[in-house]
């Protein structure tokens, strides 16, 4: 079938991006879903910062490829072998496919599917397969979604089934923003109602981790970020205390305010600054976590002497360390309930044609998630 896609063909491009155009939006071929695998229409995708890492550069894909990584929508048909979906079925498309028979899926630790990795960074799906076609040329997937599209053809093991009451273009975050920020907090950092905690860095994944932060029941909860609008927004969600990242006091500034420094720290922000103030405002004894996706480039350091006599523990979060079966679910409910109010963060909605623009705004850092309506 044919569908119109955003196919990013060199990265690196210069901003502004609606200038220099480096997403063409074209008609793409796709290939009939193979044995696992299943054609979705997409009524929703997320602008994330992962996905602007690959326009800029920061992170390197095979290409050309059709962009886009966070999505819901609706199976239109499902390939040979799977028979726990139907036509009509909603569901939340996610970065990270589990084979479930690698060391990490049988640990329990989706997220780190080794099979998964190796696709990805093929631009394949999870059999190797590639089912998209430009002018009679095959192209590439990104990490199996490629969801800046009318359709996509992804891996079973890609898709988690929702209810349908959730608005497609809602449901669209809880593929990365809500999975990565909220499981940052409830899954790798392990939070516990009554500790301090910050967040470095606000964009989509951020103030999820902050909502989730506060949902938990953070007796301190700090937000860190150059950007005053920003940190006016974490106040009206519930941030006690805001510092501006870009001052050369600010760690100064959160360990006097915290008596020493925070239980819990998230980075989030993925730059080595971010995660050298995360690291710094952690107290004696605490958890920095990380969840931002730095320059593949870049080094972090830390002196080991300080981590080793004052205990301190570092956690990388991928996926927010998620088991996405248990936990896209699991979220959703705790959005219905009210307790974690994720639509607040949606900044805009868009059509595919304007997705460069929306990428020059969420460089600019203007937007929290701008969601691509199909």
């Amino acid at each position: 079938m044919r569908a119109k896609a955003a196919v990013l063909y060199e990265m690196g491009q210069p901003a502004p991006y609606a200038k220099s155009k480096p997403i063409v939006i074209e008609e793409i071929e796709l290939d009939p879903p193979g044995p696992g695998e299943v054609l979705v229409q997409i009524k929703g995708a997320g602008l994330c910062h992962s996905d602007l890492s690959v326009v800029n550069g920061a992170r390197p894909r095979a290409l050309p490829l059709v962009l886009g990584h966070e999505a819901a929508g609706i199976v239109a048909e499902v390939g040979p072998e799977v028979h726990d979906l139907a036509a009509g079925d909603h569901v939340v498309l996610v970065f990270v496919p589990s084979c479930g028979d690698c060391v990490p899926c049988t640990e329990g630790r989706p997220a780190l599917c080794e099979p998964a990795a190796v696709a990805g960074a093929a631009g394949t799906l999870l059999t190797g397969a590639r089912r998209i076609k430009l002018n009679g040329e095959t192209i590439n997937h990104q990490v199996g979604v490629s969801c800046f599209a009318e359709y996509a053809v992804t891996s079973r093991h890609s898709l988690v089934k929702i209810d349908k009451e959730l608005p497609l273009d809602e449901a669209a975050i809880f593929g990365c923003a809500v999975l990565t920020g909220t499981g940052a907090v409830l899954n790798t950092g392990q939070m516990r109602p009554g500790l301090s905690v910050a967040v470095v860095g606000l964009g989509g994944v951020g103030l999820n981790a902050l909502l989730a932060a506060k949902m938990v029941g953070a007796s301190r909860l700090v937000a860190v970020d150059p950007l005053g609008d920003k940190l006016a927004l974490a106040r009206q969600l519930g941030a006690s205390d805001t510092f501006d990242a870009a001052s050369d006091e600010v760690v100064d500034q959160v360990r006097e305010a915290t008596s020493g420094g925070v239980d819990l720290a998230f980075e989030m922000a993925g730059t080595v600054e971010a995660m050298d103030i995360a690291y710094r405002i952690t107290r004696r004894g605490g958890t920095t976590v990380s969840a931002g996706l730095s320059h593949f480039e870049h080094d972090f350091s830390l002196r080991h002497v300080g981590m080793v006599a004052e205990e301190r523990t570092i956690k990388g979060s991928y996926m927010g360390s998620a088991v996405p079966l248990r936990d896209v679910p699991r979220f959703i409910g705790l959005y219905r309930d009210g307790r974690l109010p994720i639509d607040k963060l949606i900044s805009a909605r868009l059509p595919l044609k304007d997705i460069n623009a929306g990428f020059d705004r969420l460089a600019e850092g203007s937007v929290i998630r701008q969601i691509v309506t199909m």
